[in-house]
């Protein structure tokens, strides 16, 4: 079974969640596309299992500037979470990338340094994967680099690049299961 979850945070926590108590699947795989920030290693059309998110605007700004929710010393009770680890990472299928989630791309004032790609879902879809106690993995293929001003993206070729990437998963999921 696919299901379209659409571009954005809310989109995917939406249809994560409704697939999981409605399907209750062995294993949940999103797989899209993503932006690559310059001083990563990968390059356009690589594919890549994602090991880590952090929803990277999530947060306030000061005089400082922008400081994440997580960071912050408020005085009220809240989950306080900040990056989120994959627990189901098959070994050595693909290279395993860290991630960022944003729900605005390109932003100027998030901390890229530790993040190899940038996407718009994967931090919902591991927050709720996480909470639901279910088996998941996120594959991405890289389709433009991170630079405000860079019109330069291979929509076609990355989405053939996730596609393949996609059925080796499947393959090797299914040859372990």
């Amino acid at each position: 079974m696919s299901l379209v979850s659409g571009v954005g945070l809310t989109a995917t926590s939406y249809v994560t969640t409704r697939v999981i108590h409605e399907h209750r699947p062995d294993m949940l795989i999103l797989a899209g596309i993503a932006g690559v920030y310059p001083h990563a290693a990968l390059r356009i059309g690589n594919v890549v299992l994602v090991g880590s998110e952090l929803e990277a605007d999530l947060g306030f700004f000061h005089s400082d500037g922008f400081v994440h929710l997580a960071h912050l010393p408020l005085d009220m009770v809240f989950e306080r979470r900040h990056t989120l680890h994959c627990p189901d990472l098959p070994a050595n299928l693909f290279p395993v990338a860290a991630s960022i989630s944003v729900n605005a791309a390109m932003a100027p004032f998030i901390r890229t340094t530790e993040a190899e790609i940038e996407n718009m879902e994967g931090a919902a879809f591991f927050h709720v994967c996480l909470q639901e106690n279910q088996p998941f993995l996120e594959l991405r293929s890289v389709s433009n680099i991170v630079r405000p001003g860079n019109d330069e993206w291979d929509m076609q070729g990355s989405v053939e690049a996730m596609t393949q990437g996609l059925h080796t998963l499947i393959d090797h999921l299914l040859k372990q299961g």
